[in-house]
């Protein structure tokens, strides 16, 4: 058997595997984080999170998808184990960046909540100041 045609066999089950693994861990991980960040409404923090993991599958397995092909010819046991580590590695680091990514937007959009939330209401002012000279 050729052992281009193994190494592709085993880095899209790798592949696979491991945007699943992250995808399903993002998501039961991250519905309480969408609840808190959508002000409690479970409905939608249900839907967005459901949004976001087809997209992080779109994503991601796209480029694994785009990312398979393989220039040159494997000989041996060891070219096998070195395009592996190549590929894997980059599809470990999109992975990572595309969560990383994730966290950094919700986080935006959580802190802006909670900063609507703590502002006061503005209030009828109390009195009156004369400006000063020079300004």
């Amino acid at each position: 058997m050729d052992l281009t045609v193994v190494a592709y066999v085993i880095y899209l089950l790798v592949s696979i595997a491991l945007t699943v693994w992250v995808a399903r861990t993002l998501s039961r991980n991250g519905r309480i984080f969408l609840a808190d960040v959508l002000h409690g409404n479970e409905k939608l923090a249900d839907a967005v999170n459901h949004l976001l993991v087809v997209g992080f599958y779109l994503v991601n397995l796209g480029f694994v998808a785009l990312y398979l092909n393989q220039d040159e010819t494997i000989g041996n046991a060891r070219e096998v184990f070195e395009a592996l580590s190549t590929k894997l590695g980059v599809v470990l680091l999109v992975l990572g960046v595309m969560h990383l990514g994730n966290v950094y937007v919700l986080n935006k959009i959580r802190r802006r909540g909670v900063m609507e939330r703590e502002q006061l209401p503005p209030v009828a002012p109390t009195g009156w100041v004369a400006p000063t000279a020079g300004a």
